[in-house]
Parts: structure tokens; sequence; C-alpha cells
């Protein structure tokens, strides 16, 4: 399912309760490091980031986050600018936090009823930007989308 980009930003805050409220009616098990394993998609809801090609691997609760097409569109190894982060469960939600020059940046991810992950992008503690993760591949689904 795609979502509008550039709905209201009390729509996102609404989705992330939601969201919330979905992963404390399954005893807190579904926004947990676990279920992120895989290659996502990164696609803008709102702010000025992520641009078009960011999509971020996910293994062994670290990953990395590529700026260029996904291996299913490159047809080989991922390549290019890539920002590594390591994942960190907190209360009600997963924390992606980025290693190096980029430490000030924390994505913080719930997951949705759909499968996909509702994403809010902060630097310095300030959220900027909305975004969602959609599946590319996962262990529990192992065909990539095309």
């Amino acid at each position: 399912m795609r979502h509008a980009v550039g709905s209201g930003l009390k729509d996102y805050g609404e989705r992330w309760e939601r969201a919330g409220v979905l992963d404390e009616a399954q005893g807190g098990l579904s926004s947990v490091v676990a279920n992120l394993q895989g290659d996502w998609n990164v696609e803008r809801l709102s702010g000025p980031l992520p641009m078009p090609f960011v999509w971020k691997r996910v293994r062994n609760g670290r990953g990395e986050t590529y700026v260029l097409p996904a291996p299913s569109r490159l047809r080989g190894l991922p390549l290019g600018p890539r920002f590594p982060f390591r994942l960190e469960q907190r209360e009600g939600h997963v924390a992606l936090i980025y290693r190096g020059p980029l430490s000030f940046l924390v994505d913080e991810l719930r997951l949705e009823a759909d499968g996909c992950w509702l994403g809010r992008a902060n630097a310095a503690g300030i959220r900027y930007a909305w975004f969602r993760l959609t599946p590319i591949w996962t262990p529990e689904r192992p065909g990539r989308s095309s």
C-alpha cells in the first residue's frame, strides 16, 4: 500500500500512536530488533530526506543505509555511499543510531499492521522527516520485489 507523500504531520503522529497501541496489544513483540532483519526500501513521507534510491540493509542488530538503487535493481553487490548504524531496542520502538560522523542522527521505527515500518528521522533530537520502510527482502519473504 502506497501512502501519499506530504500528508499532514498530525496524521503521521497518529499513525505512530496506532503502531504503538498495536505493539502493546501484542505484548510488545512487534517493534523489536529481530523484526527488522532484511533489506528495506525507504519511502519519504515528509521532510527533505530521504531522497530516491535510499534503502537499508539490516543484519544481526546492525545495518547500513545505502544511497543507490537496491540490489534487485543493480543485479549485484551494493556499492556506493553507505552509512552504518546499530539498532537498539527502546521502549515502544526500535532506534537506528548512526555511527561515525553521523552519530547525531537517530531514526525511530515502529512496526505497522501491514508489516511495514513507520519511521521518524531525528537530528540532534529534532524530528525533521517521516518515512516508511517497505520490504525488498526479509527472511520471511525470501523473494525480491521488482
